[in-house]
């Protein structure tokens, strides 16, 4: 009795023991952002106060488009790297599991018949049943620590479904308005052409009665055909950008369409939404692609303390019990019964330094982790600013641009009515009609722009965060994706 008591004693000493974990405890590494944080960002941005401009979780809703909304909808449901991503999610989970498992005991059963003989003695046979328990006691935190390596990254994994699932949307949204923008300039290429038509009959009329030249028929007949040929070379962007849509929404490119403008209708626009930005403190905590670094670099400080734990001895605590018997008739029988307890240490007296080896890159590995955590959130701060400088570029590139349109075509019409007059001829009207659908088309150019690099601002700035308490963004909780 004395003995099991003892055993026991020491059993709860070495699980006392057992609270410490050597390595590094984890402190979240600074970074050139923390150490002199910008209150505000370069561009001055206005930060919005209404609390109906703030972006909404479906950010994309902010456009007012139907259609944009339906497709982008589809991306978590259907699109092929958010599927892959949420795999990888449930597979770290399972890695969890799998880790902490290494708290509890082992326990096998085992049932044998076995027969044996040597030269000196005879043929025996052994019948036996039994279990075997063992328990390696986490004495220096090593298995503590190997789980949070896989805790650190299962969160990690999380934030790149996140990220992952921002970033397909992003693409399903320039893609869209890249599209749209092409409907647009296709709409306007086919009004010119209808327009270049009525010049070259004119122009016609005018030399079958003398008034121009052979030459200015044949400018106007030039002048019609390649702006036809433009039209037409829309069409080969045009499918790009659909079909990259469809692998977006995980549909074969071949069975997947977007309705273009119908002929005579004005082609359809977004709307251009007046987007807030947050503060960079504010950015750091929500942006899923940084959240995701600063877990691998927490997973990475815990790995240093799984090598230093491989320095120390494994205690192991071992009990076996069952029965043992040459017959089958008195095999389960209280004579016939066998056990076993005890404690072991293991230690490695000789690796060749491999041990080492590992710890040394564990802590390299660290390093590496630390300064690309601190790459994306420079790069974080980039990503904004950028798109922060060319939204305000581009709107007032947008007025003067919008100026030079309308110019354009009070050029042209003036022209117009002075070729009709006689007093200019038909190289003018070309030169003016040039002029007007090249200030068109960058018109439309530049309206591209601005919605492409709204997206960019948007993903910059984390997409839909709207609602989320600071203590989920500082540390999500693991959860199980939906498997869609």
């Amino acid at each position: 009795m004395m003995s099991k008591k003892f055993i026991l004693a020491n059993a709860l000493a070495l699980m006392a023991l057992g609270g410490c974990a050597v390595g590094p405890d984890y402190v979240r590494p600074t970074t050139i952002a923390d150490a002199d944080m910008p209150q505000s960002f370069k561009e001055n941005w206005k930060t919005a106060q209404p609390q109906d401009q703030t972006i909404p979780v479906q950010w994309w809703t902010l456009f007012n488009d139907p259609n944009l909304n339906t497709l982008i909808e589809q991306v978590a449901t259907s699109n092929l790297s958010l599927a892959q991503a949420e795999a990888n999610y449930r597979s770290a989970l399972a890695l969890v599991d799998n880790a902490k498992a290494a708290y509890f005991p082992s326990l096998t059963g085992e049932v044998s018949r076995t027969r044996a003989r040597s030269f000196e003695a005879p043929t025996t046979t052994v019948n036996s049943v039994g279990v075997t328990a063992s328990w390696e006691v986490d004495l220096w935190g090593g298995v503590r620590r190997a789980v949070e390596v896989q805790d650190n990254t299962a969160l990690a994994s999380y934030a790149n479904v996140q990220a992952i699932r921002l970033s397909m949307q992003s693409q399903l949204a320039q893609s869209y308005f890249q599209l749209r923008v092409l409907d647009a300039q296709k709409e306007l290429l086919d009004r010119t052409v209808e327009e270049y038509k009525r010049s070259l009959k004119l122009t016609e009329n005018q030399y079958k009665v003398g008034i121009v030249a052979t030459d200015s028929v044949l400018l106007a007949e030039t002048q019609l055909k390649s702006t036809e040929a433009q039209a037409l070379d829309v069409g080969v962007l045009r499918g790009q950008y659909e079909h990259a849509i469809a692998t977006l929404i995980g549909k074969p490119a071949s069975s997947f369409s977007i309705a273009a403008i119908p002929v005579g209708q004005t082609a359809y626009m977004p709307d251009m939404p007046d987007v807030p930005v947050a503060v960079p403190s504010t950015l750091l905590e929500r942006r899923p692609d940084v959240a995701a670094a600063e877990r691998s670099v927490a997973a990475a400080n815990a790995q240093i303390g799984v090598t230093k734990a491989a320095f120390f001895p494994d205690l192991t605590l071992g009990a076996s019990g069952g029965y043992q018997s040459s017959t089958l008739a008195k095999w389960l029988t209280l004579p016939n019964r066998v056990w076993s307890v005890g404690p072991s240490l293991a230690a490695t007296l000789f690796d060749g330094g491999a041990k080492s080896a590992q710890h040394t890159q564990a802590i390299a590995a660290y390093d590496a982790s630390v300064a690309s955590y601190r790459l994306t959130v420079l790069t974080a701060f980039q990503n904004v600013e950028d798109n922060l400088s060319a939204l305000r570029i581009l709107k007032d590139e947008y007025v003067v641009q919008n100026a030079a349109s309308l110019a354009a075509h009070k050029a042209l019409e003036v022209t117009m009515n002075q070729y009709k007059a006689g007093t200019v001829n038909y190289l003018n009207v070309v030169t003016a009609q040039t002029t007007a659908l090249s200030n068109e088309r960058a018109e439309l150019t530049i309206t591209n722009s601005r919605l492409v690099a709204t997206v960019q601002l948007i993903a910059a700035l984390g997409g839909g965060w709207h609602g989320l308490d600071q203590a989920t963004l500082q540390s999500p909780k693991p959860q199980t994706v939906a498997n869609n």
